[in-house]
């Protein structure tokens, strides 16, 4: 018997082809695989950082400098590549782009592995980098393309929960390897799970493409790869040479920012954008977007001298100072999956921003910590940010993700894992450069004593400080204890600078995020009706089978919710076309 008519339309049958669905979840655990080793890599690489400066045999003598670019060349690159490896995705197929990207990570992994210097290890890392750049944006393109979207925010909040197992597995992994065998071999690790990775995807993952791809934007790509190197550059030669007005500093710095503006005015132009920036006329998305930049970028620092301050001056081992970080990880794999509940009852509005507020009170902490610092109050310190992080991530990638129709998912994740890529690259050589500089002031008035050919390498960082004590003997011995006192200081400077970034992301996400909707007005995962196109408000009902602009992203159409509003059995030609 029909319905009356003043009673809701039956809704349609799931997009998602009922094999597809059946192994969602399998599918899920594969695509955490993936973007496990990917996050893995680098959690391992900032635990080996002291090993990995040490002089040959134990390491291969990195500066802090190279050590920055060898986490900076895997970013810039990464995050330099994720537009063209989304629209790619969009365009050949997921799976594809995800084979391919997955391959040639575990390639880079194995060359990284024999690195014979710094030089080979940047190199080598920026191949990872590549290889990367094809795998996380398809990962959660396929994500949003096997889950119904009443489904998708628990699943993105597991995908984000499997950051925080990668967090807890790599530095404890990386402390293992570095005791029993040489430091390649937290690279080499990879290539075991990349074969791994491979036979499970091409036995489960389907593939899924875009039905409608526009063309590729190279010039765009080619515009935001210089200007971010440029940048990045400009800003770690500052922290080399402790200044920022050097004409080797200015140049790389501001020409970056030139071609940046290039970048952005020529995507305003373009009928084929790699990002479209319309969708940023939405203070809600730019705020969930501003809001991933940020918190990687505050917390990406904390991240690469919290090693030091474990390891050289607390004198804990590698896989000590991983097993130091297990609260925060624990923290990310117990809330992340549960964020979506979080926000349901008190919006994300306010989710987010206490998830800031958590992360800027945790890197404050830091401003506090000294030689002798408890160690259960670091653990309190390393829960409470990863207990920010987990109330942070699920939200923000929810709303981006859930703002552009379905067909578009690679395109999503690209603006996704850029901003967060970028925002994280931008970090380590912002507050990087702060830790140097900082260090450099500090321990120059105690180098008098040491000889002039030694002086300058001495100033570099704590490590390198440590080691020219250690060359000169008994002669050396005095500063060691200055060395610890400078590395203190400049790491209390720049986590007072991170956590002034925190809560400039908190400030942003309070203006412009929406807040709690009214009780059964909520969208899928606790978002506001119409959120999830740029426009914001619900499209009126269409015509059975009709794809109108914008229904796509609301849910409504092609791209949107698994049940559109229609009559049984109808669907769009669009629609069946976007099908796995």
């Amino acid at each position: 018997m029909p319905q009356p008519s003043s009673a809701p339309a039956k809704p349609a049958g799931p997009r998602v082809p009922e094999a597809v669905h059946r192994r969602r979840w399998a599918v899920l655990g594969v695509l955490m695989l993936s973007l496990l080793i990917v996050v893995l890599d680098n959690s391992i690489l900032n635990v080996a950082v002291r090993t990995i400066a040490a002089p040959a045999p134990t390491g291969i003598g990195a500066t802090q400098s190279e050590l920055e670019w060898a986490i900076n060349s895997y970013t810039l690159v990464f995050a330099g590549l994720l537009f063209t490896s989304g629209l790619l995705g969009d365009r050949l197929g997921r799976k594809k782009v995800l084979l391919f990207g997955i391959t040639v990570f575990g390639i880079g992994s194995a060359l990284a592995a024999f690195s014979g210097s710094p030089g080979e290890l940047i190199a080598f890392r920026a191949v990872m980098g590549f290889g990367a750049a094809f795998v996380m944006p398809a990962t959660l393109a396929v994500l949003m393309n096997v889950f119904e979207r009443d489904e998708q925010p628990k699943a993105i909040g597991i995908w984000a929960g499997s950051v925080g197992l990668a967090i807890a597995i790599g530095p404890i992994t990386g402390g293992v390897l570095l005791e029993h065998f040489w430091w390649g071999s937290i690279f080499l690790i990879n290539v075991p799970v990349v074969l791994l990775a491979l036979a499970l995807m091409m036995w489960l993952v389907p593939d899924s493409r875009d039905p409608k791809p526009g063309r590729i934007d190279i010039p765009g790509v080619l515009l935001s790869v210089v200007g971010l190197v440029l940048l990045v550059y400009g800003i770690i030669r500052g922290g080399e040479l402790a200044s920022f007005t050097d004409v080797t500093v200015l140049a790389p710095a501001l020409g970056g920012l030139a071609v940046l503006v290039l970048f952005v005015l020529h995507e305003r132009r373009s009928d084929h954008p790699a990002i479209d920036m319309t969708y940023f006329k939405r203070p809600a998305f730019s705020a969930a977007v501003a809001a991933i930049a940020l918190v990687f970028f505050a917390l990406m620092g904390v991240t690469f001298f919290s090693a030091f301050y474990l390891q050289s001056v607390r004198g804990y081992s590698a896989l000590q100072s991983g097993l130091l970080i297990l609260p925060l990880a624990v923290a990310q794999m117990v809330f992340a999956p549960r964020a979506r509940l979080v926000v349901e009852r008190f919006g994300a509005k306010a989710v987010c921003t206490g998830g800031m507020l958590l992360v800027a009170l945790g890197l404050t902490a830091f401003a506090f910590f000294d030689a002798s610092t408890p160690i259960w109050a670091m653990e309190v310190v390393f829960f409470v940010q990863g207990t920010g992080m987990a109330h942070i991530m699920p939200p923000v990638t929810v709303a981006i993700m859930q703002a552009l129709p379905r067909e578009k998912a690679g395109s999503g994740s690209a603006i996704n894992n850029t901003f967060r890529q970028v925002g994280g690259a931008l970090g380590v050589a912002v507050l990087g450069s702060v830790l140097s500089s900082v260090y450099r002031g500090e321990i120059e008035g105690h180098l008098g004593g040491v000889p002039a050919a030694l002086r300058a390498t001495a100033g570099e960082s704590v490590e390198a400080t440590l080691a020219v004590a250690e060359k000169l003997g008994p002669a050396g011995r005095g500063l060691v204890a200055p060395a610890y006192d400078a590395f203190l200081s400049a790491m209390h400077v720049t986590a007072l600078a991170s956590a002034v970034i925190a809560v400039v992301g908190a400030a942003v996400v309070a203006a412009f995020l929406p807040g709690r909707t009214p009780t059964g007005a909520a969208g899928p995962g606790g978002t506001e009706p119409g959120a999830g196109k740029p426009g914001g408000a619900e499209p009126a009902a269409a015509e059975p089978g009709a794809a109108e602009p914008g229904a796509a992203a609301n849910g409504t159409g092609p791209g949107g919710d698994a049940r559109r509003g229609s009559v049984p059995g109808q669907a769009s030609e669009a629609g069946e076309s976007a099908r796995l």
